[in-house]
């Protein structure tokens, strides 16, 4: 069948018009055909996100970004996007911005929440959030930094300023003078160091010899040590020690008074009562001595015996008058 060149035209410009609509369908990333279900998200900055930028779940691509627009007067952006009915998920999910790469680009991902709540359906608008990205992140650890080494930096040149006041020229010549000392000291000791080792050298001998000497007086003494561990020194010791403190016991018991001696040296008393005795004792041979007569009469020949008269400053009175 011929055809006419009117149906002809109409073809041609039907399949313009079906290839127009396919073509401004893919590059504003809305297919024709597609039961995707639209939904929005409101953020304060997009950061340079683009229409057609994918839309993933999970790292898997469910969607694209369609169109942005500002919201109002306050300079908000609204971004809508379509993401596919295969999976559902709750109207409070969260639509998030993030970066694609390292050095730039950003996408949304979106966070699927299943609270029970109503499904997200199309034209509903989701939670929207900002996920920093690498320059921000290294923006904000640097910047702390940054301020730290701003502020050595300041400080190093102030004290550069103050020792620059400080070393005057005065100060400057005996610097020179204090590093010349150093280094002739330096010198010295380095001689020092040389005859040391001189010493050493020519020394060698005698040197080894003592440290054998020292090595065999050691292994004696060790020797020495065995030999009084042989005889009994620990059993000895180990008897001291019993004796010690046997004695420290019987010395706390004199100290508390038990016994005789601690009963002498504790009980004022039996101290008195002997003091007492001994100065009547004394004051009984004082007077054996001065008066023989009155505890020894002795008779010759049947004589008869005087009675004794005590004399004005017999001691033994005394003694009988206290």
């Amino acid at each position: 069948m011929k055809l006419s060149r009117e149906v002809k035209t109409g073809i041609i410009v039907i399949g313009g018009i079906l290839l127009f609509i396919l073509g401004f369908s893919y590059l504003k990333s809305t297919p024709l055909f597609d039961n995707s279900k639209t939904l929005y998200a409101v953020y304060k900055n997009v950061g340079g996100l683009q229409p057609g930028t994918q839309v993933s779940i999970n790292g898997f691509t469910v969607g694209a970004v369609s169109n942005i627009k500002f919201k109002d007067k306050s300079g908000d952006l609204v971004v809508t996007f379509t993401v596919s009915n295969d999976f559902s998920f709750s109207e409070n999910s969260e639509a998030e911005l993030y970066d694609t790469g390292i050095i730039g680009g950003k996408g949304i991902q979106i966070n699927p929440v299943f609270d029970g709540a109503p499904l997200a359906k199309s034209g509903d608008t989701l939670r929207s959030s900002s996920k920093p990205g690498l320059t921000e992140l290294l923006q904000t650890r640097l910047t702390p930094l940054q301020q730290k080494v701003e502020g050595a930096v300041s400080n190093a040149d102030s004290l550069m300023m103050n020792v620059n006041d400080i070393l005057d020229a005065k100060t400057k010549r005996d610097l020179r003078e204090s590093i010349a000392g150093l280094s002739s000291l330096m010198k010295n000791l380095q001689g020092s160091a040389n005859v040391l080792n001189e010493i050493l050298r020519n020394n060698k001998g005698k040197l080894d010899s003592s440290l054998t000497n020292f090595k065999d007086l050691t292994y004696n003494f060790a020797e020495f040590s065995d030999s009084l561990n042989h005889m009994g020194l620990g059993k000895t010791l180990a008897s001291l020690q019993t004796t010690v403190t046997k004695l420290d016991k019987l010395m706390g018991r004199i100290e508390q008074g038990d016994g005789t001696l601690g009963k002498l040296l504790k009980d004022e008393k039996l101290y008195d009562n002997l003091n007492q005795a001994s100065r009547e004792l004394d004051l009984l041979l004082q007077d054996v001595r001065l008066n023989p007569k009155r505890y020894v009469n002795v008779s010759v020949f049947g004589k008869k015996q005087t009675s004794y008269e005590v004399p004005e400053d017999d001691p033994a009175a005394k003694i009988d008058n206290q």
